[in-house]
């Protein structure tokens, strides 16, 4: 890999792997009196999903101890759920806790249009529908965020490659970003589009988003916006790019690697250099990155707004005003707040943070809302309350962080 691209790129994500090994869900920062999960088995895979199939997530040893994980919802874009959840977690702890077998893991989706295109919402909307608490129908989110955290903290000696090959949405994100290395191709599509569904930006978008350049992070967590292909790698997100056709020869070098320490040499060896992909990023040119670092830096939305309305980029301003105004109005004003929090805190203090504003969002309207609209009715005309920026004060805003 070229100089410019480790310097350009993975320095925004260095921090996420600074911790060692982890143990019980207190270290993780989920208060475990309130959500008590089973170390085997996630809550959430006994009540908040509908099936429990041994085929969902496939695990594949080889001699050498590496690992492939690949998620096996193809019909449903891998779109991770409580049952994947639950397979997932205990065998990253058994991992993290073989400190005397180094191994890689590589991780992908199957069926070569997504990675992972989101966290099964659907089945929290059913539950609250069925009489389900706030609290309870948090289950999912506590889970998920337990295995996030493995993810971002996996010691030196067990580095994961995430290669995201297609649709990489929300629980998606969740599984990739935290990792060591996350792989774009030609296919990738990357998106956090929680805010046009009444939510937040959360399996640790609190703690990464914020961490982008030039204000990219609050772009992309307010407007939802797609980056693609080598965009994706541009923006910092990904760590490396390779084309879609180098793919399976990429997987069997990196799983026939015999150390962790291969692994960078291995995929510098696949990897388009970083000036190469500026030039082929149209959707992230430098005029566009600096109209976003103009206008997406400002304090509030309402700034934002403003901003964009009066700059010289109109296209990219009229699309952005288009973007945001689709949007929950008290989703826009939270996840403001949430990129400035975030900026400031450190890697188990934003999950924590993101597990409380998950139960706020349980307790209001929107989320709801938002989903019945994008996925139950699908009309898409979600009935934001309240409806305006003007009505959503600031005690209303602060209400989610306490």
């Amino acid at each position: 890999v070229k100089a410019a691209k480790k310097t350009s790129i993975k320095s925004n994500f260095q921090a996420l792997n600074r911790l060692h090994r982890l143990g019980l869900h207190l270290k993780l920062g989920i208060n475990s009196s309130k959500y008590t999960l089973s170390r085997s088995q996630p809550l959430s895979s006994r009540s908040m999903s509908s099936s429990n199939k041994a085929s969902d997530v496939l695990f594949q040893e080889q001699k050498n101890k590496n690992v492939l994980i690949t998620l096996n919802r193809p019909k449903a874009l891998n779109a991770l759920d409580g049952s994947m959840v639950a397979k997932l977690t205990p065998k990253y702890r058994a991992w993290v806790s073989d400190t005397n077998t180094p191994r890689t893991i590589v991780i992908k989706g199957a069926g070569g249009k997504a990675f992972c295109a989101g966290g099964d919402i659907k089945a929290i909307y059913d539950a609250k529908k069925s009489g389900k608490s706030p609290k309870e129908c948090c289950e999912f989110f506590a889970s998920e965020y337990v295995l996030n955290q493995l993810i971002g903290t996996l010691p030196e000696t067990l580095p994961q490659v995430a290669i995201l090959n297609g649709i990489t949405m929300g629980g998606g994100v969740g599984l990739s970003v935290h990792g060591k290395y996350r792989v774009a191709t030609d296919n990738t599509m990357f998106a956090m589009p929680e805010t046009a569904i009444g939510f937040f930006c959360d399996v640790g978008g609190t703690y990464f988003l914020p961490r982008l350049h030039r204000n990219l992070g609050t772009y992309l967590a307010l407007t939802g916006a797609r980056l693609k292909g080598p965009e994706v790698a541009v923006a910092g997100v990904a760590t490396h790019f390779v084309r879609a056709t180098a793919l399976e020869q990429l997987e069997d070098e990196l799983l026939a690697s015999s150390s962790p320490t291969q692994i960078e040499s291995i995929l510098g060896r696949f990897s388009v250099p970083f000036e190469e992909l500026k030039a082929e990023a149209k959707g992230l040119s430098e005029d566009k990155i600096e109209a976003i670092d103009r206008c997406f830096g400002h304090a509030s939305v309402e700034a934002i707004i403003q901003a964009l309305e009066n700059d010289s980029e109109v296209e990219f301003a009229s699309a952005s005003l288009k973007l945001l105004k689709k949007m929950s109005p008290t989703s826009l004003k939270v996840v403001r707040r949430q990129m400035q929090e975030g900026a400031n805190r450190d890697f188990k203090d934003c999950f924590a943070m993101e597990l409380l504003m998950a139960e706020r969002f349980m307790e209001n309207t929107d989320f709801f809302e938002g989903v019945r609209a994008l996925l139950v009715d699908k009309d898409k005309s979600p009935k934001w309350n309240p409806p305006s920026l003007s009505q959503v004060s600031e005690k209303d805003v602060s209400a989610f962080f306490q």
